[in-house]
């Protein structure tokens, strides 16, 4: 049975307080907003390996959402339709990459990253790209906590336009056209 709300409500943060008020919450709000800070990666792939993310663990909210940045250097719906069947699509063999390793980490981080697949990656990225991919999915896999209480209610009826501010916390914008 699925449902459109969330299981429990979440309870109201005070000004300048964290959701839950414990120390975690603080770690893993800066985890989050150095990744979101992070720029060696060109949107579209940061934002073809959210929504890889989002997918795996179902994540309506991060489903909804299109990265803004991607969306201006050219990500559309064409392209986000492509990531389900990416083995199977004229995807460019650098997302290609970089969603084989998505799916390692996520599926069989400890056995599904061999020399193959890091010498592919490697022909792709440098060390920093690589990991701020790895970053990348950790940071969006996080959300496997808000699906599993069914917190992850969309911010809107429709997709909207998501990016973040210099502090690394998120801006929900515009509807998107999908």
């Amino acid at each position: 049975m699925t449902s459109n709300g969330p299981r429990i409500a979440p309870p109201e943060p005070a000004e300048g307080e964290f959701l839950y008020g414990t120390a975690i919450d603080a770690a893993i709000d800066e985890f989050s907003a150095v990744a979101v800070r992070a720029t060696s990666l060109d949107p579209i792939t940061t934002e073809v390996v959210r929504l890889r993310c989002a997918r795996y663990h179902d994540c309506r909210l991060c489903q909804a959402l299109r990265y803004a940045p991607a969306l201006r250097d050219g990500f559309d719906e064409q392209l986000g339709n492509k990531i389900d069947d990416f083995e199977n699509s004229d995807l460019d063999p650098s997302l290609k990459a970089a969603l084989r390793l998505t799916d390692a980490v996520i599926l069989n981080p400890a056995g599904a990253i061999d020399p193959r697949l890091r010498d592919e990656v490697r022909a792709h990225f440098d060390d920093e790209q690589i990991g701020e991919i790895l970053h990348d999915i950790v940071k969006w896999s996080f959300q496997k906590v808000l699906v599993a209480f069914q917190l992850d209610v969309p911010v809107s009826d429709g997709v909207t336009a998501l990016s973040f501010d210099p502090a690394g916390n998120p801006v929900f914008g515009d509807a998107v056209e999908v």
